[in-house]
C-alpha cells in the first residue's frame, strides 16, 4: 500500500511540474517575435544537419530569450542558440553534453 502512495505521489508531482513547465514555455512563446519555424531555419542554415533537441529559454546573451537547438552532423552534435526576438545566432558551438 506505501509503494502504490509513492507512485501516485511521484506521478503527481510529475505531472505538476510538466504542467508548469507547458505554461512557462507559453509564456516565454508569446515573448518571442521569431517563431520555433523561423528559428529552425536560421539554425539549419548555419549548421546543416538533423535537430534532436530543441527548446525555448531565458538565458544571458542577446535579448535574454532564445532557441536552442542541438544538431547532430555525423558524430559530431552542435549547439545552436538563435535569439528569439531578433533572429541573430548567438552560438554556434561543439556541444559537450554538460548542460
Amino acid at each position: 500500500m506505501n509503494k502504490l502512495i509513492t507512485v501516485i505521489a511521484a506521478a503527481s508531482l510529475a505531472a505538476l511540474s510538466f504542467g508548469a513547465s507547458a505554461a512557462s514555455s507559453a509564456a516565454l512563446a508569446k515573448q518571442a517575435k521569431v517563431s520555433m519555424t523561423q528559428a529552425r531555419a536560421i539554425a539549419l542554415k548555419t549548421q546543416p544537419g538533423k535537430i534532436v533537441k530543441e527548446e525555448l529559454e531565458k538565458e544571458s546573451g542577446g535579448s535574454g530569450l532564445r532557441y536552442s537547438f542541438d544538431i547532430s552532423n555525423g558524430k559530431v552534435t552542435h549547439e545552436v542558440g538563435v535569439d528569439a526576438k531578433t533572429g541573430k545566432v548567438l552560438e554556434n558551438s561543439i556541444d559537450n553534453g554538460n548542460d
